[in-house]
């Protein structure tokens, strides 16, 4: 062969010299000059390129072929690295032109699997997202082919340019080739993501992360973002079972990050920072797990008045003691990440929460508890300085775990002081938001604060029930908290006003149910104030009919209107219809004379 002895032995040390530039020397590069190292690489695969086509005459044509298509194949990963684009598709094109005849040959199949990812890649970047899924299902078609009708470890692109000695072993050549079909799934599941086939992403995302653990080619904390990103698919499909392992083994995964030395090893500030924030963000995403799973089982557990329906719960606990192990058995086997000793640790993890849903208080405590942990230490780096929207979440689903925990419980009392407790951690951040920055905020808060003294008012009344006859305190007690709940709800409307102070003639589909719903409720608090001035009671009353009036009118003028509030709009119907005579008797008990 014309490219024999110390002659090839240069060639190879050449294009091994440009590997290096590019893939670690390039790291080092100055700002100012950031493609340096990979513009010496291109130098340098270029003069190997003129010395195979100075050896071709003598060549085997076949040989020589393939190892023009390793050039093309770097060259055009060079050239996408450097952001020439078109340049990089030309070379990546002549690549796979080069190799389409003996594409499912061991000594090609490889090659022309990672010059269709990379093209796939490429046009990711164009925003041409249905081109790119064209190269990367094609990538992932040939690999399925050569595995069913060939299936032995191929050839390394890099093997092309080595002498025989230092030829890779058939266990290094089946890492690698696995290694690029996982990228081809990986992409693939990006793919699908952006043309919003979102289970088909999920699936691919799922082999994906499965894949680079059995190859243990991932870095801990991009693969726990990944799987903790794919327990939240898992949450909107209620597969809380699959939820709760991806996040397990996110936290498991999460935690080799601090034994694993980084690639530079010097860890800055800003690394542990980011890992700092990392943590953080897996956290949330178990907040969010233990709250849907909380909220799930209080929507098959509640009557049509909102509290527990306790037949309800004596058939689903019955339901569950059957059907617990079949399925535990059965569905495991789908969804097991990585090896037996990443398994232990995952099950160790998983075993912490349940993935049932749970029908009692007891049961939804446990749940409660963990999300309350993941609470404190989201908060510890998303802090109001710096994370006000982030932080403001993280204590508005605090918030949500309160309140989801408090129609568990049984005791009234019990109950207010769950309430009580969402109070305490939201008035103050609702206090310091300035709602001219945090407009969409600061409404949330003002309606979640309404709705939680709302509740508690009706809780006290339902107490106060069930008394003799109602003491000083807890008529006091009532009244205050009526108040402090139309204090947020006339906030929250009057944030709804214009410039002018204004209410709009015609609310936006967004805040239109709050907004009427505010309105509703501040009807029914003025109804539910107490005091023994029968002339207070009689302004009361009259404030209340103005406010189911509101109602009543709006949706005769939007009938569209109707759909968002129908149930509201059936009882302020019939106190609009009530209240006038009732009003009346207080008046003629007023004045008898008239």
């Amino acid at each position: 062969m014309a490219a024999a002895g110390s002659g090839w032995a240069a060639v190879c040390e050449k294009f091994r010299t440009a590997r290096t530039l590019s893939a670690v020397e390039s790291r080092k590069d100055p700002e100012t000059e950031p493609y340096r190292s990979k513009y010496s690489a291109r130098a340098l695969l270029q003069e190997v390129k003129q010395l195979l086509s100075a050896a071709e005459e003598g060549g085997e044509a076949r040989l020589l072929a393939v190892r023009r298509a390793v050039l093309e194949y770097e060259l055009g990963v060079n050239h996408t690295d450097t952001e020439e684009l078109s340049a990089g598709e030309e070379h990546l094109q002549r690549c796979t032109q080069l190799l389409q005849p003996h594409r499912l040959s061991p000594d090609c199949v490889s090659l022309y699997i990672q010059a269709q990812n990379n093209l796939g890649i490429l046009w990711s970047e164009r925003d041409e997202i249905k081109t790119a899924q064209t190269y990367l299902e094609s990538a992932e078609a040939l690999y399925n082919q050569y595995m069913k009708e060939d299936g032995n470890p191929p050839l390394d692109p890099s093997e092309h340019f080595m002498a025989e000695e230092e030829k890779l072993t058939d266990q290094e050549r089946s890492k690698r080739f696995e290694k690029a079909y996982t990228h081809t799934l990986y992409y693939l599941a990006q793919v699908y993501q952006h043309l919003g086939m979102i289970e088909k992403a999920a699936q691919y995302c799922h082999t994906t992360l499965k894949r680079q653990l059995e190859y243990c080619g991932y870095y801990p904390v991009e693969w726990a973002l990944n799987a903790a990103t794919l327990s939240q698919y898992y949450l909107s499909k209620q597969c809380f079972m699959e939820s709760r392992h991806c996040l397990a083994a996110a936290s498991v995964i999460f935690s080799q990050a601090g034994q694993v030395p980084s690639a530079e090893d010097n860890e800055t500030e800003q690394d542990q920072q980011d890992l700092r924030q990392r943590k953080a963000e897996i956290a949330r995403c178990w907040i969010k797990y233990c709250l849907n799973l909380l909220q799930s089982a209080r929507k098959l557990l509640e009557d049509n008045i909102g509290e527990l329906d306790p037949d309800r719960q004596s058939e689903l606990k019955a339901q569950r003691k059957k059907e617990e192990d079949e399925k535990e058995k059965g569905r495991k086997k789908v969804v097991l990440f990585g090896t037996s000793d990443i398994c232990d640790s995952v099950l160790a993890m998983e075993e912490k929460v349940s993935s049932v849903y749970p029908l009692d208080f007891q049961e939804a405590r446990e749940i409660f508890l963990v999300g309350q942990n993941y609470v404190q230490e989201a908060k510890e780096f998303f802090q109001v300085d710096g994370y006000v929207t982030d932080h403001i979440e993280i204590v508005q689903d605090h918030s949500a775990l309160f309140k989801v925990l408090a129609f568990f419980e049984e005791d009234y009392e019990r109950r207010c002081k769950m309430h009580k407790r969402r109070i305490d951690m939201l008035e103050p951040v609702c206090a310091d938001l300035n709602p001219q920055y945090y407009l969409l905020i600061s409404r949330q808060l003002q309606f979640e604060l309404a709705d939680t003294y709302y509740e508690m008012m009706d809780l006290k009344v339902a107490i106060g029930n069930r008394l003799e006859e109602l003491d000083s305190h807890t008529i006091k007690k009532i009244n205050s908290l009526a108040q402090l709940a139309i204090k947020y709800y006339e906030l929250f409307l009057d944030s709804l006003r214009n410039p002018d102070k204004v209410f709009p003639e015609q609310l936006e589909e967004d805040v239109l149910r709050p907004a009427m719903v505010a309105k509703f409720h501040i009807a029914r608090l003025y109804g539910k104030l107490i005091t023994s001035d029968s002339k207070k009671q009689l302004e009361n009353m009259q404030t209340s009919l103005e406010y189911y009036t509101f109602l009543v009118d709006y949706c005769d003028k939007y009938p569209d209107a109707v759909h968002a509030i129908e149930t509201e709009l059936e009882l302020s119907r019939e106190m609009v219809g009530l209240l006038p005579t009732r009003m009346e008797r207080l008046r003629a008990k007023l004045c008898p004379f008239i």
